[in-house]
This record gives structure tokens, sequence and C-alpha cells, in this order.
């Protein structure tokens, strides 16, 4: 349990159960170590979580005012307008997804700059070419997107009905 603890409180990215079952070895249950660990960190400020198909430790949600109080954290916060989330939202559910496929969802062309912010945070990069005339590039998102948004895979994100009961879709 000490050895999977220690590999993801030194990792700064998640830690897939592959590489956590070679440091426990054949016979030992990744699963049950980690419910272990979860347990004994239960009413502690951090927590063990599954995202981005893997494990990482990071602080509970109800201590990020004293963080920022605290420590100087400003350039690591994520500074999207509202218009950038809907991109960035219609790009998680329905890629691989062109600039005409965002155009086709908004009704307007999508700045080459704004596709560039969301690049140069990490939370989405280029998918396939498109099979289309010209073979444009498509975009998904990244790995850094699901630790962001606390996701283990895209299957983690809200369906329109949970969308439509927190009034962000219609």
């Amino acid at each position: 349990m000490g050895r999977i603890e220690a590999v993801i409180f030194a990792s700064a990215s998640p830690v897939p159960r592959v590489d956590l079952a070679r440091v426990v070895g054949q016979g030992a249950s990744v699963d049950l170590l980690i419910e272990d660990i979860q347990s004994e960190l239960a009413g502690r400020p951090y927590e063990l979580v599954a995202v981005a198909d893997g494990w990482l430790m990071r602080t509970q949600v109800r201590f990020a005012d004293a963080i920022r109080t605290a420590a100087d954290v400003n350039e690591q916060l994520l500074d999207l307008n509202e218009f950038e989330v809907a991109v960035l939202a219609s790009i998680a559910y329905h890629q691989p997804l062109t600039r005409d496929g965002l155009k086709d969802i908004f009704g307007k062309d999508i700045s080459r700059d704004l596709i560039g912010r969301l690049r140069a945070q990490e939370l989405i990069t280029t998918g396939p070419r498109s099979p289309r005339a010209g073979a444009p590039y498509t975009y998904v998102t990244t790995q850094k997107f699901l630790m962001v948004f606390g996701r283990e895979s895209l299957r983690d994100l809200p369906d329109r009905e949970e969308l439509q009961d927190a009034g962000l879709a219609s």
C-alpha cells in the first residue's frame, strides 16, 4: 500500500493502473489497495481520485480558497470565458470536431486564435484529419482536460439530462 501511495504522491500526472500493478507485483489487487488508501485519507485535506485513466493525489475542493490565499497559484488557474468553455464543451462532446463543425454548432466562425488558446492551455489537441475535401484538422480533448475537470474518461461527462437539471442546457 505504501509503495502505491508513494508513487502516486510523487507523480505530477495520473498514474495508470498498469504502472501501479508493476509496483506491487502479481497477486496484489490494485483496486483493494487503492480503496484502503482512500479509507486512510478520509478526513484529510487531500484525496486519491481516479482521473484521466489513472490515479492522482489532489487537494479537496473545499480547501481551494485557502490555497489561493496562501500560495501563488494564479498562473495555474484557467482563464476561460463563457464562450471558450462552450467551445471546449462542444469539442468534448462531439470530438473529433473540425472548425466547420464548431461553426455548425454556434452559427459563426470560431477563430483560430480561440483554438490556439485552448491548445496553448493543453486542453485540446489536433485529432485525425477529416476525410472531407481538403482534409481539415479535427480537434479532440486531452488528458489535461480530464484532469482539470476531474474526469476519469470522457464517459464521465454529464449527460444531457444532468446538464438540463443543472440549468446548463435547454
